[in-house]
């Protein structure tokens, strides 16, 4: 599972690379900001089953937010985000919108599975593999299966390299995201009585070491800001 925290670390990284002169403690707050209202999707499971990683984590999300600024940058007289808060007030939001789509969709993408189409399409898809360059069978990517299908009624695959997997709609996997906000994801309306409620920070090596890595350049670059 991909924690709160390495989503946040993620677009801090995101951030630093992409606001440039625009960096600054609000411009970074706005694009953190909207990584975690992504996660935000678990309450919208206290009422509706499977809506976490479902009603946020949907690339509908930042397509609409992309036609929204493509409309207010590019087809209206004055951006009224630039009249209000300057070319500054653009960069982020655009930073956002791509903070959004790498660090708040992408890595729960290749852990467990997003709605990647809802509510357009209810169908959960989990993206998983490696790519390899092999003495004897030269490129080998696991990502997406390109190989014929044998049968239209062939199921796809739920090996762990099998590459792009639909693994249910809402219905199916309502109940197989469990957080601390909804461990029953299964219940609406919450838990009652003494239910354990844990919340991960981070579940791999690698989730630790991009963690003081983007505590690390962000923390730098904010004391560059201060000089």
């Amino acid at each position: 599972m991909v924690s709160t925290v390495v989503h946040v670390a993620l677009a801090g990284l995101i951030a630093v690379a992409l606001l440039r002169d625009s960096f600054g403690v609000r411009s970074l707050a706005v694009v953190v900001g909207a990584v975690i209202l992504v996660d935000f999707d678990v309450f919208v499971g206290w009422w509706i089953v499977g809506a976490h990683r479902a009603a946020f984590h949907t690339l509908l999300l930042p397509l609409i937010l992309i036609g929204v600024l493509v409309y207010d940058t590019r087809f209206r007289e004055q951006s009224s985000i630039g009249q209000r808060f300057g070319t500054d007030g653009v960069r982020t939001a655009w930073v956002a919108v791509a903070a959004i789509t790498f660090a708040g969709i992408g890595p729960d993408l290749f852990m467990n599975g997003v709605n990647l189409f809802y509510p357009l399409h209810d169908q959960f898809y989990q993206l998983n593999g490696h790519i390899r360059i092999s003495t004897k069978e030269g490129l080998i990517q696991t990502f997406v299966d390109l190989s014929p299908t044998e049968s239209p009624d062939q199921s796809p695959a739920t090996s762990p390299d099998s590459g792009q997997v639909a693994v249910g709609s809402t219905d199916d996997v309502g109940d197989r995201f469990q957080t601390g906000f909804d461990p029953s994801p299964s219940e609406t309306g919450g838990e009652s009585g003494s239910v354990e409620r844990i919340f991960p920070i981070v579940d791999s090596g690698q989730q630790l070491l991009l963690v003081l890595t983007s505590v690390f350049v962000v923390s730098s670059r904010l004391l560059e800001e201060r000089r």
